[in-house]
């Protein structure tokens, strides 16, 4: 049994959409990234390389690599998906959290497991994503940007 723990952070800016765990949500700004700057998948990802000791998501994915523009994290997860099972890993479970003050996430949390569920090969009662605010403190609650948590049980 193995644990990994992912974090992510990324910057709210005007004139890109909004994605967290696969999830198109309607929002007036979006997270700025290299990629569609998916902060809850990266921290997944990080949460799944660290389990199996395989590194980050900066290592495997560098930012300044072209084919890595603009790409869905989605491709990215499904990846570390087969680098994950290729070391003989099974995923157990996921569980990870959204720091967010805006917008509110309650309509998207199923859509989302079930994402990452679907990319991951896995039932959606093996993910579980909340979302809190930080009462208005913090880079979250001013809403200059939205980070995330994740944890990873791997057998």
């Amino acid at each position: 049994m193995r644990v990994g723990i992912g974090y992510d952070v990324h910057k709210l800016v005007e004139g890109r959409p909004l994605v967290l765990g696969g999830v198109q949500i309607p929002f007036e700004r979006g997270l700025l990234g290299h990629s569609d700057a998916d902060v809850l998948t990266h921290a997944i990802i990080d949460a799944l390389l660290g389990a199996a000791r395989q590194g980050d998501i900066g290592q495997l994915f560098p930012d300044n690599v072209v084919d890595y523009e603009g790409i869905s994290s989605l491709v990215l997860l499904s990846s570390v998906n087969d680098i994950v099972r290729a070391k003989g890993f099974i995923i157990s479970n996921i569980d990870a959290v959204i720091v967010a003050q805006a917008p509110k996430m309650v309509s998207y949390i199923i859509p989302m497991c079930n994402c990452i569920a679907m990319t991951l090969n896995l039932t959606s009662e093996q993910v579980n994503i909340k979302a809190t605010t930080t009462e208005g403190l913090g880079f979250e609650g001013k809403s200059l940007g939205i980070a995330a948590y994740a944890v990873a049980l791997l057998n």
